[in-house]
């Protein structure tokens, strides 16, 4: 991870409010950094130009010419996330158990998850998808599937889930359904598609719930968003952060089984009534 938003996470907590708005800033537009100087930043901002020193300092630089220094090197040398994911696998390849290995280093990045995950959130996050009246779910991209199974497996369990389709949903009809007794989950990782935090933005004016499932508590999303999971690996590619983002959700649906017990017995039972076995091939053996 690059030196600076390695800092920023490490250090966002123990921020005032002015230092976290420089800091998230600093994410959002690190172009502004590169090319501007501090005061032209802090205006840009809000804050004052002191502001911005003191962020330096507070994440360990000399002052705002080194952190701006970082910066540039950085934007200068952006590998793209499919980089980091061949470089990352470019590791392993001459082991002759190449694949088990493979599975190994998800098995590493999800307990890397485990030890930053407070399960306090994940029981907030399972009752809210209980006790709202309606969820939309979105993810563009590489999140688009990991939306797409949430949406399958809450309307397994609970029903009354909805995936944002932007091809085909009719989004202002979508906004006026929506409400205070609402959920949205902003599923939104590396690279950040704006659509999913626009919405976001647009459904928190609205006071709709804002669950951000990001890869990092300064995400763009988290800024509209009253509940953060973060699933944050140790590289940035988003094909990567897949299968500890689909065990996250995993842990959510299996605690809506459980805090929610009657209501999924009674789905379980509705579903298990039908016999569609014109739509299914069962294996047979004689």
């Amino acid at each position: 991870m690059v030196k600076y938003k390695q800092k920023i996470q490490e250090n966002f907590h123990n921020l005032s409010a002015g230092l976290k708005k420089v800091a998230k800033h600093l994410l959002d537009n690190p172009h502004s950094f590169a090319m501007q100087a501090a005061g032209k930043v802090a205006k840009e901002i809000g804050v004052s130009d002191a502001t911005v020193i003191r962020f330096c300092y507070a994440l360990g630089y000399s002052g705002f010419s080194e952190l701006q220094q970082e910066v540039r090197e950085h934007l200068m040398n952006v590998p793209s996330s499919l980089h980091e994911f061949q470089a990352e696998k470019e590791k392993l390849a001459d082991n002759t158990h190449f694949y088990i290995n493979v599975l190994k280093q998800h098995q590493g990045h999800i307990h890397s998850v485990i030890s930053q995950l407070r399960e306090g959130d994940l029981h907030q996050a399972v009752q809210r998808l209980i006790e709202t009246d309606q969820v939309l779910v979105a993810g563009m991209r590489s999140s688009f599937a990991m939306a797409h199974w949430l949406v399958f497996t809450l309307n397994l369990v609970r029903g009354n889930a909805r995936l944002y389709q932007p091809g085909s949903d009719d989004l202002l009809l979508l906004l006026s359904q929506m409400n205070e007794r609402s959920t949205y989950v902003a599923i939104s990782f590396h690279r950040y598609a704006r659509e999913t935090i626009k919405l976001a933005q647009v459904l928190k004016e609205k006071e709709v719930f804002v669950i951000g499932i990001t890869d990092s508590e300064v995400a763009p999303v988290t800024r509209y968003a009253d509940l953060v999971v973060p699933v944050s690996i140790p590289v940035k590619s988003t094909i990567d952060a897949a299968p500890s983002v689909m065990a996250v959700l995993n842990a959510i649906i299996a605690g809506i089984t459980i805090q929610d017990r009657e209501r999924f017995e009674q789905r379980k039972a509705t579903y298990e009534a039908h016999q569609l076995d014109s739509f299914f091939q069962e294996e047979h053996f004689s």
